[in-house]
């Protein structure tokens, strides 16, 4: 003869800290607090909009004219599309150092005590950085068009431009939390961001291809930053979208599979220290 299930145990099994309510709700609340968090951060604030603001208007300034007249066309096509990249990987970076900080304090090993559910700290990271990732695109690319940078293609496109920071830098964000989880030292993390100024300076977004020497333009070419500044810029000024488009979601998929894993276990270890 079955046996009925007790009401208080199908209440706690639908309800609990461990049911789909309660991580969409804490989920929620998480994401609210790091958010104002980040929010009430200079530095996160700095990396994420003024900084990439005033490095696309001295790109403009002190570069600009020569590499129109190199290219024929607006450097703002190629600028602007890279810095929106950097201030995703710059936010994340001060972000995973946050991270490492609230790991140091004792912070997430509290929550893990509370009646949480225990997926929610991490996607709570995951939904604010890709919120805080399309925020400070959108007034980059603001920026950008107030100084000349034009969308010349269609609203499906523009949308779709947008979208491209946000998958690279939450591929970038993946990495970084996996980093900042097993390690309380932020130089490690720091060490990141050195590793966005090389893929900036070295990305076609910086200068044309043409313009690097010849033994190491494959390198820019098909490094990460590159093919989603080039997609970026044929969705907004037009030219070959596929191509450079698959290897940036390739790119992003990659680093995602490869650290999501790390991440996760990393981010689990971190709490219950």
């Amino acid at each position: 003869m079955a046996t009925l299930a007790h009401p208080e145990a199908t209440d706690t099994l639908l309800f609990g800290e461990g049911s789909a309510p309660a991580l969409l709700r804490h989920t929620w609340i998480q994401t609210q607090r790091l958010l104002t968090r980040w929010v009430r951060d200079p530095v996160t604030l700095l990396e994420t909009l003024v900084v990439p603001c005033l490095l696309l208007l001295m790109l403009d300034i002190v570069v600009g004219s020569q590499i129109e007249k190199f290219s024929g066309h607006s450097a703002l096509y190629g600028s602007t599309p890279m810095v929106t990249l950097v201030g995703a990987l710059s936010g994340t970076v001060a972000s995973g150092v946050m991270l490492g900080r609230e790991r140091e304090a004792g912070i997430l090993a509290r929550f893990w005590v509370l009646p949480v559910h225990r997926a929610s700290g991490l996607a709570a990271r995951i939904i604010a950085e890709g919120i805080r990732i399309f925020a400070g695109t959108v007034v980059i690319i603001c920026f950008g068009m107030a100084i000349g940078f034009r969308f010349r293609r269609g609203p499906w496109q523009a949308l779709a431009f947008l979208g491209i920071p946000v998958l690279f830098g939450l591929a970038f964000a993946t990495m970084v939390t996996a980093i900042a989880v097993f390690t309380a030292k932020a130089a490690l993390v720091e060490a990141v961001a050195l590793l966005s100024s090389l893929l900036m300076f070295f990305s076609t977004g910086f200068v044309p291809l043409a313009a690097y020497p010849k033994w190491i333009q494959p390198v820019v070419e098909h490094q990460p930053m590159s093919v989603a500044v080039d997609t970026m810029r044929a969705l907004a000024a037009g030219g070959p979208v596929a191509g450079p488009l698959i290897k940036t979601i390739v790119w992003s998929l990659g680093l995602i599979i490869v650290f999501a894993v790390p991440a996760a276990y990393g981010y689990r270890r971190a709490s219950r220290a």
